[in-house]
């Protein structure tokens, strides 16, 4: 919970937090150990150099203090590979001159002011030469010498080493980490394809939980399909047995008066339209095979079909271009539910359309009652009939119609959303799936 804040700064997706687990740790032990190896090698040899060199310095500057020949401090610097040259205060820098990346420059700096109390200005201006300008008796001094005295020649060798094989190593581990995740997102796309009602070839592999996963993902889906082809084979059995004494009561009925058979028939008749319901139910929403349509096409369709039946229904907005991949046959039975709904239990229906680059939504609104917020999960179950909220008077129901319409949406990978018609005051029912 301390670290809880952390969590919308992290990636979402599996690949990019195995890089982030892989390339952490490779990267904070690369600077603990280049830290600790410049400070330990680095800055100790340096520091050792300089001081080798400051006691060289020390004695070439007390030869030339004493009252010796000349000839004396040119043999002594000549052997100890140092240059002397008199200056003028005007050729005496005003700061020291360091490259900024230079860091064992500033050991060498360092040492040499806590050394030499007379330094006027040290130079540091490539990786060969080293000048000093010191105070002496008689005037400024530029001495030169080699850097390679006070210094480990190619200190950069260490950070572009540990660059170049972090980086090899990296590489490495990432295309032995993709082939590790590349079951993991098979059985992803298998998954999510099952969802919305696809059925993708899988096979399982990798690593042993993979491969656990992966099994146990199949034996899932075989028992929902078999589950929902035994609920299929129930219903559609039990609807087609109940059609053949229904048919035996219209025979009947057709003898009958037709003062007393009228009742009766629209009975029957609703008995039959209750049947249809059933086995729409029974069908589930996987029926059909999925295809690439046109929405706007699709719903235009649709709305011609239920006005040519007598439904007071109009077309709205429709925005967005483009094809979607949905199962055609379901999701025709579940606009057309949610449009039946709305035109039973209101006077006229609304039907819109929009499309965006990640989802669909097909909205159906209508001027009836509506339902309460609290009770539009209630309504989306099946067998679920709202007497205090919808009219009940306007034929039979057996309060399947937004099951269906829900159950299709949550095939296709989306979901049915209730809510309240602005512009007509009715229900707003809205099937959102994702492209």
């Amino acid at each position: 919970m301390v670290f809880k804040w952390l969590k919308q700064y992290m990636p979402r997706s599996l690949y990019a937090r195995a890089a982030l687990i892989l390339v952490l740790p490779v990267v904070t032990l690369q600077l603990v150990v280049s830290v600790v190896f410049i400070q330990r090698h680095f800055e100790g040899v340096t520091t050792q150099m300089t001081q080798n060199v400051s006691r060289e310095l020390d004695l070439l500057l007390g030869e030339r203090t004493k009252q010796a020949p000349d000839l004396r401090q040119e043999q002594l610097a000549d052997l100890l590979n140092i240059t002397l040259r008199p200056v003028s205060p005007e050729m005496v820098p005003r700061e020291n001159l360091r490259r900024w990346y230079d860091f064992s420059g500033l050991v060498v700096v360092r040492e040499l002011n806590r050394l030499h109390a007379g330094i006027l200005a040290i130079e540091l201006p490539d990786d060969h030469l080293v000048r000093l300008f010191i105070e002496t008796a008689g005037g400024p001094l530029e001495i030169r010498f080699d850097r390679n005295r006070v210094s480990a020649p190619n200190p950069h060798q260490l950070l572009v080493n540990m660059v170049f094989f972090s980086v090899l190593m990296t590489i490495i581990a990432y295309i032995y980490l993709r082939n590790q995740l590349r079951p993991i997102t098979r059985l992803a796309r298998a998954a999510e394809a099952f969802g919305r009602g696809r059925h993708l070839p899988y096979a399982p592999g990798g690593a042993i939980e993979v491969r656990a996963a992966g099994t146990a993902f199949l034996d899932m889906r075989a028992r929902i399909e078999r589950q929902i082809e035994q609920r299929t084979l129930l219903l559609s059995g039990v609807s087609h047995d109940l059609r053949t004494p229904l048919t035996r009561l219209k025979l009947g009925l057709a003898l009958l008066e037709d003062e007393d058979r009228k009742p009766l028939e629209r009975d029957v008749e609703d008995m039959g339209k209750l049947l249809d319901e059933f086995l729409s139910f029974a069908r589930g929403a996987s029926e059909g095979d999925p295809e690439t349509i046109d929405p706007v096409e699709f719903i235009t369709l649709i709305v011609d079909d239920s006005k040519r039946h007598g439904a007071q229904v109009t077309l709205g907005e429709m925005r967005g271009q483009g094809d979607i991949q949905i199962r055609p046959v379901a999701m025709r039975r579940a606009v057309e539910n949610l449009i039946n709904n709305a035109v039973r239990y209101g006077g006229r229906a609304e039907v819109s359309m929009v499309m965006t680059g990640k989802s669909l939504r097909i909205r159906v609104e209508d001027d009836g009652p509506g339902i309460p917020a609290e009770r539009r999960e209630e309504a989306l179950r099946p067998f679920t009939r709202l007497d205090g909220a919808r009219n009940q008077d306007k034929g039979p129901g057996v309060g399947l119609g937004l099951s269906i319409a829900t159950d299709v949406a949550r095939a296709h990978g989306g979901v049915l959303r209730l809510g309240e018609s602005e512009k007509l005051g009715g229900l707003r029912a809205d099937i959102v799936i994702a492209r």
